[in-house]
């Protein structure tokens, strides 16, 4: 099994979901074990000299001017965690769960929260273990981190809360027992280290762009088959075109449409038809696929930064023996980013629901009506069209910005938050209703592409067309069409058509 080492600096999306999805066990380095208990070695002196550090020995929030007695400050972390404890909703999913807990022990492991080694080893060790603790998903305003999530998360530690364990929901103290492990007694600061922070709006930002990525050059893919089935032309893909206003998600989306479209036999037959232009979803995919592109290229950059920052408060700095009290808890960065990235997928299958509208309708296609034989009798593809509709327009009510909506919270003490753990799963909802209309236009090129019996498509689109058939047959006659959607959705997700084209055609941009 894949092992996943967590230190200072160079997490990737990639570990990322290797940890989350694939259950790969993590280990902290050695280098990270000493800069925390360097760390915490400074805290303990601190709470010794009786110095006052917020959280550690002051109250929280509002109420960070009440001044805890040494004797109390076990208490208060336990308190912490209880209190904080306030989400409500349904449960996040194991592999959000997993990515959270990865990228908690992260941040840790740069060694500036003053926890102790061993309450980070539990987590890894409850990690290891495919423990997945009950967080609900609603409750985090984004700032002073995901507070909220992040206590439901943490009382597994002391035998608290409820955890997922083979698929049974059971209570946190059984759960440490089945990875072995006794209920934590947490020291001075720890309580706090453990629920400030940006890890379950990062972790859910992770996951969701990792998707878009694919997705994105899974639409290319898309849009190639339908350009091909629909007598599109290949002019608009010419580098020439590109070169002249050099945004690079352009030119990466016209590059990989040339390739996949390369040696097309469809596209060369009508090469002197009177057609003068093709309709915006075809010739403008590579601008437009393009500029969604580079957004998602800018968010895995801010998520990749978040994933490898330090974001508790108060800061511990082991080599100059000093703390700071500063906001990096402030979700802003991934509030943006993604409130960003939710408008740039929303867009790839916007214009994919209009070339699936393109593929359905005789009137524009010059196709059999909802791509089937004997239409009447059968609907073929016309409500899977309905179904493109209404993700999309669901869609545009998902890309209000959530970052834009703060409001005061903690007695006025945090005045402004970021709302971007809700940015974060508005933005994982919009990737996923993409994934289904991206996987609508396949199924819908692919069945118009049954058609084109005498010519060749291009070398991309034909591995495209014949790895679809290998998974989904063409549509002869009604069925239940969900089945057909979910699996394609499935292959997606998988990476597997995308790899079977980059076989044929390169690596994809």
């Amino acid at each position: 099994m894949k092992e996943v080492v967590l230190g200072f600096d160079g997490m990737t999306l990639g570990d990322l979901v290797s940890i989350a999805r694939e259950h790969a066990r993590v280990r902290v380095s050695d280098d990270s074990i000493h800069r925390i208990k360097e760390s915490r070695r400074l805290i303990e002196r601190w709470v010794e000299e009786g110095r006052v550090i917020y959280g550690i020995t002051t109250g929280f929030g509002a109420l960070s001017d009440v001044v805890i007695s040494k004797e109390d400050t076990k208490q208060l972390q336990k308190n912490v965690l209880m209190s904080h404890s306030a989400g409500v909703g349904q449960p996040m999913d194991e592999e959000t769960v997993r990515a959270t807990m990865a990228l908690r022990i992260k941040d840790f492991a740069r060694g500036n929260s003053g926890i102790r080694p061993e309450t980070v080893q539990h987590l890894v060790s409850l990690l290891n273990s495919n423990i997945c603790p009950v967080i609900p998903e609603k409750g985090s305003v984004g700032a002073s981190g995901d507070l909220a999530p992040l206590a439901h998360l943490s009382l597994v530690l002391i035998g608290l809360g409820e955890a997922f364990v083979d698929g049974q929901r059971i209570p946190g103290e059984e759960a440490l027992k089945k990875a072995g492990l006794a209920p934590l007694t947490l020291g001075p600061g720890e309580g706090l280290a453990l629920v400030n922070g940006t890890q379950v709006m990062t972790a859910i930002a992770g996951l969701a762009t990792y998707d878009a990525e694919r997705l994105a050059k899974t639409t290319d893919i898309a849009a190639a088959l339908s350009l091909e089935v629909l007598m599109g032309s290949r002019t608009e893909f010419d580098p020439l075109i590109h070169n002249v206003r050099p945004h690079p998600g352009q030119a990466a989306s016209a590059d990989n449409m040339q390739r996949i479209t390369k040696n097309s036999e469809i596209i060369s037959s009508h090469k002197d038809c009177k057609r003068i232009q093709d309709a915006y979803t075809l010739r403008c995919s590579p601008q437009v696929h393009g500029a969604s592109k580079d957004v998602i290229k800018f968010a895995k950059g801010v998520v990749e930064t978040e994933m490898n920052s330090s974001t508790n408060n108060p800061l511990v700095f082991s080599d100059m023996e000093k703390f700071l009290l500063g906001g990096n808890f402030h979700g802003q960065p991934i509030a943006l980013t993604m409130d960003s990235m939710c408008m740039a997928v929303a867009e790839l299958a916007n214009i994919s629901e209009r070339r699936i509208e393109r593929l359905v309708n005789p009137h524009l296609s010059g196709l059999p009506a909802f791509l089937v034989d004997d239409g009447g009798l059968n609907s073929g593809f016309m409500i899977a069209q309905y179904t493109a509709a209404s993700l999309v327009s669901e869609n545009k009510v998902l890309c209000h910005p959530a970052c834009v909506d703060s409001i005061p919270t903690s007695a006025n003490k945090e005045d402004h938050v970021s709302f971007g753990t809700t940015s974060a799963r508005k933005c994982r909802d919009v990737v996923k209703n993409a994934e289904q209309v991206i996987a609508i236009e396949l199924l819908c090129a692919a069945q118009a592409m049954d058609l084109f019996t005498n010519m060749k498509p291009g070398e991309g689109t034909l591995a495209a067309y014949r790895f679809i058939r290998e998974e989904v047959p063409r549509l002869e006659r009604d069925r239940i069409l969900s089945t057909d959607i979910q699996k394609m959705v499935q292959i997606i997700k998988s990476g597997r058509l995308l790899e079977r084209v980059e076989s044929v055609v390169g690596k994809l941009n």
